[in-house]
């Protein structure tokens, strides 16, 4: 699993690295137990200070995604894949209520938004098929 940091983003680094880590966890890329890159790995992959690494290490470990095991390195918990979904599943949704809140604010009608959620439903459908 690569992971990259957009500097251009408003979202801080860390917690850019903590959604890629849910994403992977959430979709199954990082299985329980998976054993995952050292904080200075993770550092010079996503091009980041290693303090950024060990806090996004931290973060998910107090999510209770990922646990540090002393001198081995830092895993996928048991229950890493479910909080990840969790967790991704909520961030999604509230997200997408705010975009289609204000996509009415701004005078779409909710009948053309519907359609566009049916087609991309429909293309992820086939694209899994």
């Amino acid at each position: 699993m690569a992971y990259t940091v957009d500097q251009s983003s408003i979202t801080p680094p860390s917690r850019q690295i903590v959604e890629a880590i849910l994403d992977g966890v959430a979709v199954g890329s990082l299985a329980p137990g998976d054993k995952l890159l050292s904080v200075r790995g993770l550092a010079a992959e996503a091009l980041v200070n290693p303090n950024t690494a060990a806090r996004a290490y931290r973060e998910l470990e107090l999510m209770g995604v990922v646990e540090g095991r002393n001198g081995r390195g830092v895993f996928v918990t048991d229950g890493g894949p479910a909080v990840a979904r969790g967790i991704r599943v909520a961030a999604t949704i509230e997200a997408y209520e705010r975009a289609a809140a204000e996509a009415l604010r701004a005078g779409h009608a909710a009948a053309a938004l519907h359609a566009v959620l049916n087609r991309i439903g429909q293309h992820t459908k086939e694209s899994t098929s």
